[in-house]
């Protein structure tokens, strides 16, 4: 829900990385100083502690691939994954790297990643692009490459897919089957070659599994009228059962601005199926500007990237959307690829070795978000929701959430006006929730993970919090018996 309200002007200026004065109290407090602290005269009372995997139930993926390509290296950074608390991880299965010998495969690599995984909670689910050009007409493996078109590499396709089923069954369960197919210049000249692969593809894998779990598409983009050509496609063979999921990846500097997008699709999805549900499975913001892949266009910090990943996973979570960030490290793509410069995506950073350097403020700010996760595990309508402020008018993001266990609420908002920026001071706000089942209110800054004390009191049946510190980046007001603390 976005409402519009009186705010005072949100041109504040950039900041840069240092401690900010708080209370005396707070000076007892370990906060995070590799993250930007929030500016706000609210009382610091706590900070947020990471949840391991075995402590969350969490349906968020984050993603780890080009390990294909080797543009990354899984066993450097696999002690983060496990650290970050996120429990599902999106890995690229690579023909190419797999059968560099023709019906020959060595699925070694990809054996130790997707063990490890597993032994450690995770999740994994496979995607099984890219081609193979040890075959005519096989593709390439890289971004906006050919798929395998030619009745040779169409058999060699569906060994290499079956072999993968059979191999992986009881630890993939869910599958992916081609990356971006509408970046490449030809799939609007041969769109039944890729709706067929699309099609022997999910065939093969709910043979040898019944149980799986399919996505097709993973477009990039989004245009109507090439979706619905697809869907009636498959619709007429019969085979619109084969996918549980339709995913995409849409990339848009304000993160806000893609759900009317999404919007688009669901409606014309609907009139195909009502059943199969949309998965937003690759999108996230760089930590500098004017590298390689999407967005790269703009400058960007570890600040306004780690608050733009929240409001996105937020967001997606508020619509009941199952939702992925790309990537967790540092991808240095190469010059055969669609482009060539490192893509900064990631939330760990690397070197030009896929050595992992250190964490960036995007990593603590989505281990935050897994810390108070599954307290937003039911939807509740924001109607009743008011916010009062300051004088400049603005927009905000707000969603309401309940925990099952103990049946508290929960209210998260973030300021949504434009792209967020490096600035980190917050304006002080008054709330008022209608019927909301809170015991000990608190007020979390996700970004941070920084707890803050918020004053309130009741009014005909609603609670009216005031000082709340409000800003560009999700804030959530909870119970503070829901939250793990330090």
């Amino acid at each position: 829900m976005k409402k519009r309200i009186s705010v005072s002007a949100l041109g504040f200026i950039v900041l840069a990385i240092s401690c900010v004065s708080m209370s005396s109290c707070s000076r007892e407090i370990e906060v995070n100083e590799k993250i930007a602290p929030l500016q706000t005269d609210a009382e610091l009372i706590g900070v947020l502690a990471p949840k391991s995997l075995a402590e969350t139930d969490n349906d968020l993926t984050i993603g780890c691939e080009t390990l294909d390509r080797d543009y990354a290296d899984y066993h450097k950074y696999k002690e983060y994954l496990e650290q970050l608390g996120v429990r599902k991880i999106r890995l690229m299965a690579g023909w190419a790297k797999t059968e560099q010998e023709k019906g020959v495969y060595d699925f070694a690599w990809l054996d130790s990643i997707i063990d490890d995984a597993v032994s450690r909670g995770l999740e994994p689910w496979l995607e099984t692009s890219y081609g193979n050009p040890i075959y005519e007409g096989g593709g390439t493996k890289f971004l906006a490459g050919g798929w395998p078109t030619s009745p040779e590499a169409i058999e060699a396709w569906d060994r290499w897919v079956e072999a993968m089923a059979v191999r992986y069954k009881g630890k993939v369960h869910e599958w992916e089957i081609w990356n971006e197919p509408d970046i490449n210049k030809d799939f609007k000249k041969d769109v039944s070659s890729q709706v067929d692969l699309q099609i022997r593809t999910a065939e093969i894998i709910r043979r040898v599994d019944p149980e799986a779990k399919i996505a097709g598409f993973a477009w990039a983009g989004w245009k109507k009228e090439l979706f619905e050509q697809c869907m009636t496609q498959i619709q007429g063979r019969g085979k619109l059962g084969l996918f549980d999921w339709i995913s995409y990846h849409i990339y848009r500097y304000r993160p806000e601005d893609m759900y009317e997008l999404v919007d688009q699709m669901r409606a014309s999805l609907d009139n195909f199926s009502k059943d199969i549900i949309l998965r937003q499975g690759e999108t996230g913001a760089p930590s500098k500007g004017h590298l390689g892949g999407a967005l790269s266009e703009y400058e960007w910090s570890e600040i306004s990237q780690a608050k733009w990943d929240l409001r996105r996973m937020l967001s997606d979570h508020g619509k009941g959307i199952a939702t992925t960030v790309f990537s967790i490290s540092d991808m240095n793509y190469q010059d055969k690829d669609l482009f060539s410069k490192k893509n900064v995506k990631g939330i760990l950073e690397t070197d030009d070795d896929n050595n992992i350097l250190r964490p960036k403020q995007a990593y603590y700010a989505i281990q935050n978000l897994v810390s108070v996760y599954d307290a937003l595990d039911r939807i509740v309508s924001t109607e009743g929701i008011e916010l009062s402020g300051n004088d400049t008018e603005s927009s905000f993001s707000i969603y309401r959430f309940r925990d099952s266990g103990k049946d508290m609420d929960s209210v998260v908002l973030w300021e949504d006006s434009s792209t967020p920026d490096d600035c980190t001071k917050a304006i002080s706000m008054e709330i008022t929730v209608p019927d909301a089942a809170l015991s000990h209110p608190v007020c979390v800054d996700v970004r941070t993970g920084n707890v803050y004390r918020i004053r309130f009191k009741r009014k005909a049946g609603a609670y009216v919090f005031s000082g709340v510190p409000v800003y560009d980046s999700p804030v959530i007001i909870t119970d503070r018996s829901l939250l793990k603390l330090k």
